[in-house]
């Protein structure tokens, strides 16, 4: 899959149309949430052994719903940073109310 994509540009519309379903990407905003608030708390509190729980916190609920709502395979495996930065882009524009305007970009229904 990354040989498929040159660039980041090329990668964006492939990661939204594997979260075309809302409830993915549902289960994601709460992955990517509660990971960035655990990063926070570890670093808040320095209590460094929460940063062992921010990819659980992050990458469970993600592949929950990539294994068993989407029913896809996570771009993570193939594309590992372009991924991670797509799930706090998606993320942020889904709180910032922009997510519906870049899935009709890209032609994509959910």
């Amino acid at each position: 899959m990354a040989a498929r994509f040159q660039t980041y540009a090329e990668f964006w519309p492939f990661y939204l149309r594997e979260h075309a379903k809302p409830a993915t990407r549902v289960v994601h905003y709460f992955g990517t949430i509660a990971s960035a608030v655990v990063l926070i708390w570890a670093i808040a509190t320095q209590s460094w052994w929460w940063l062992i729980a921010v990819p659980f916190f992050g990458y469970g609920p993600a592949w929950f719903g990539h294994f068993f709502i989407e029913k896809n395979k996570p771009a993570t495996f193939q594309a590992p940073f372009w991924s991670l930065i797509s799930d706090y882009r998606m993320c942020g524009l889904f709180l910032t109310g922009r997510l519906g305007d870049e899935l009709m970009k890209h032609q994509i229904r959910g």
